[in-house]
């Protein structure tokens, strides 16, 4: 999970994240892949309330968060506000778009206003991660 904080998360990558994670606690419960258990019966012996994609998403809020109280180089690119434009090619994902899905939010201002204030932050933060995904 080293730099996960980067990430962005697409619906690809969802699916192989969530298909790791399964694959994990598989491997540390020692279940073999000849057994006939359901992903659900899985997880329910695990009895985890926190996902491994829920973890990468708090970590990238906290980044996040970190970043925007900062006034330097971190904080220009993840706005967007430096000098030049892209090619002509498909937009790409932004970790602060996909941040406003996750936490439910109107818009991306919205979240770099909460930022500022750290309280207001880590409580959005754990009512998103309260909803789940």
């Amino acid at each position: 999970m080293y730099g996960c904080e980067t990430w962005t998360i697409n619906k690809k990558t969802h699916g192989k994240l969530e298909a790791v994670e399964k694959w994990f606690w598989r491997r540390m419960l020692r279940i073999p892949w000849t057994a006939k258990k359901t992903n659900e019966e899985v997880l329910n012996e695990t009895e985890t309330t926190r996902s491994l994609i829920n973890r990468i998403r708090k970590r990238q809020a906290t980044f996040v968060g970190h970043i925007k109280r900062r006034e330097g180089l971190e904080n220009l690119l993840t706005t967007g506000k430096l000098e030049g434009g892209r090619g002509k090619v498909r937009q790409r994902e932004k970790l602060l778009d996909d941040l406003t899905s996750w936490m439910k939010a109107e818009r991306v201002t919205e979240l770099l206003l909460a930022t500022r204030d750290r309280d207001v932050w880590k409580d959005m933060i754990a009512n998103a991660l309260e909803q789940g995904i």
